[in-house]
């Protein structure tokens, strides 16, 4: 089977994707996009089908182990970020799938763009912006989930949605984050640079 993602022209254009855009903030939008649709294939559903797409075990148990460990603590991260606005907790449980999908993606497409570099050279820096293009990466990540709802809508979509709210999904990925953390020189021990980080992928 071949990864084939489709992505509508809606999706190609800022914030996600500009030509005139530098890599950093391409990488940043639609390559954390991509990134995290490859994850799916590997989250708490997409596991469980093989290479055809056929419903199969197609782990050992030693791997399917560790990845439940590893996905216990992004449940339990995400299930400890409070919505003030409604003053309830998110359920890391019926998010765990794309909050895995969300940490894999972002350290994929980091990856990736690290490697452009590493292949092209760094960037210009833009001007009127103190920002390397490491900072850029994830910020474009970040301002992506921008928003804002009603508090009706918030308590709907923390009852019924299997993704995060905008604020969690860049809370929770960047704190896990160890480039994100380097980039923006987080303390140690700080809410964006926790000691104990989780990660699956």
């Amino acid at each position: 089977m071949v990864f084939s993602p489709v992505f509508p022209a809606g999706i190609l254009q800022p914030l996600f994707y500009s030509q005139h855009f530098p890599k950093s903030l391409n990488y940043g939008g639609i390559g954390v996009v991509i990134g995290h649709e490859m994850t799916h294939g590997f989250d708490d559903k997409g596991r469980q089908f093989d290479k055809n797409g056929n419903l199969k075990q197609w782990w050992n148990n030693r791997t399917i182990k560790a990845f439940r460990e590893r996905a216990q603590c992004i449940i339990d991260q995400y299930s400890k970020y409070k919505v003030d606005q409604v003053n309830k907790f998110s359920d890391g449980r019926i998010t765990q799938g794309e909050n895995i999908a969300d940490n894999g993606g972002i350290k994929q497409a980091y990856r990736a763009y690290r490697h452009w570099v590493d292949r092209n050279g760094e960037e210009n820096l833009l001007p009127g912006i103190d920002l390397t293009h490491d900072q850029l990466f994830f910020l474009n990540y970040a301002q992506i989930w921008c928003g804002s709802m009603r508090p009706e809508e918030t308590k709907i979509k923390m009852l019924v949605s299997v993704h995060s709210l905008g604020p969690i999904r860049v809370l929770g990925p960047l704190s896990n984050s160890y480039d994100f953390a380097r980039a923006y020189n987080c303390p140690v021990g700080s809410r964006m640079n926790p000691e104990k980080k989780c990660y699956v992928w």
